[in-house]
């Protein structure tokens, strides 16, 4: 377990996030085309559209990730070149089953018993940049927090989270169904301290949105989508009822699953997590393909193909 002092946060005096109550009575009909934005929950900044969320998943889906390297202590971490962030999360909340889903490849083992993660782990994302590197960002695995895990793993995590420069956020998985638990308001409350920029991340909330294992359709997502609003407005105000020096988590809660999905290939709230890594690491621009004045000249002359500029970095 991870050894910091704890804040415990009362649920007084904090004022709930709202989903977009919109959406929340639209027609199905229009939920169907933007139900992602019912995955999120948004005060101090604005969801990301459906071209932002292609452009996320366009980015992840780019090239295979690769393992760098893992290493059980800080020192011992190579100096990065691309920006890093970093996952955490207590034991058995999710984590591996939602990098993988992240990276849409299996990079990280899934077990059923808590604390298998035990290295910190380094993978590259994004394919090749123009400078060479293996990836355009580092995604990090982190050891889990709380049963099963060990102290020296939380010390270590810390000097990581402190010390590296190449770190743009640090995204804390709850479990939606648990909420703040002791050892979550423990890392909280450390990263605020140390001005560690972070973000929260509901995991598995298929349960709340599907209960007893039903089929996810889009109409249950909407009947259910006020029970994670309100369970994200719970977290929230415990956030804000924490009485700790140093800046609060960034201003969204977003929701994953990686047991459900409306459209194949597509796990729910995994493209706005995409979107939210993207802003962190500073790739979320989009570039507008250039007008080709002359594109019948492409066919005219066989050396000429089609420019770079025309294609998503």
């Amino acid at each position: 377990m991870i050894a910091l002092r704890s804040s415990r946060g009362a649920y007084a005096n904090g004022s709930p996030c709202f989903l977009r109550q919109a959406s929340l009575h639209a027609p199905v009909k229009a939920v169907n085309s933007d139900y992602e934005s019912l995955l999120s929950c948004h005060w101090d900044t604005v969801s990301p559209n459906t071209k932002q969320r292609r452009h996320a998943e366009h980015v992840f889906l780019r090239g295979e990730p690769k393992i760098l390297y893992s290493s059980s202590t800080f020192r011992n971490v190579p100096r990065g070149q691309v920006p890093e962030v970093a996952f955490l999360g207590r034991s058995n909340v999710g984590k591996s089953s939602l990098l993988n889903k992240l990276m849409n490849k299996n990079m990280c083992h899934i077990s059923k018993n808590p604390g298998r993660t035990k290295t910190m782990n380094f993978f590259a994302v994004g394919g090749e940049d123009e400078q060479g590197n293996p990836g355009r960002l580092t995604v990090l695995d982190m050891p889990g927090y709380g049963h099963e895990s060990r102290a020296e793993w939380g010390e270590e995590i810390m000097k990581y989270l402190i010390g590296r420069k190449q770190l743009v956020r640090t995204f804390v998985l709850i479990d939606s169904m648990h909420g703040l638990k002791r050892s979550d308001e423990s890392l909280l409350q450390a990263l605020r301290e140390n001005a560690i920029s972070h973000q929260i991340v509901l995991s598995k909330v298929d349960r709340i949105l599907f209960p007893k294992g039903r089929d996810p359709t889009h109409q249950m997502l909407l009947r259910n989508a006020t029970a994670l609003q309100q369970t994200a407005g719970s977290i929230r105000a415990k956030l804000d009822a924490m009485n700790v020096a140093g800046p609060k988590p960034l201003g969204e809660i977003l929701a994953c699953s990686t047991a459900a999905s409306l459209e194949r290939g597509k796990w729910l709230g995994i493209n706005n997590l995409r979107w939210a890594v993207l802003s962190a690491t500073g790739l979320n621009e989009i570039r507008k393909q250039p007008m080709l004045l002359n594109a019948h000249r492409v066919h005219d002359v066989a050396s000429e193909t089609m420019p770079e500029t025309t294609k998503y970095r």
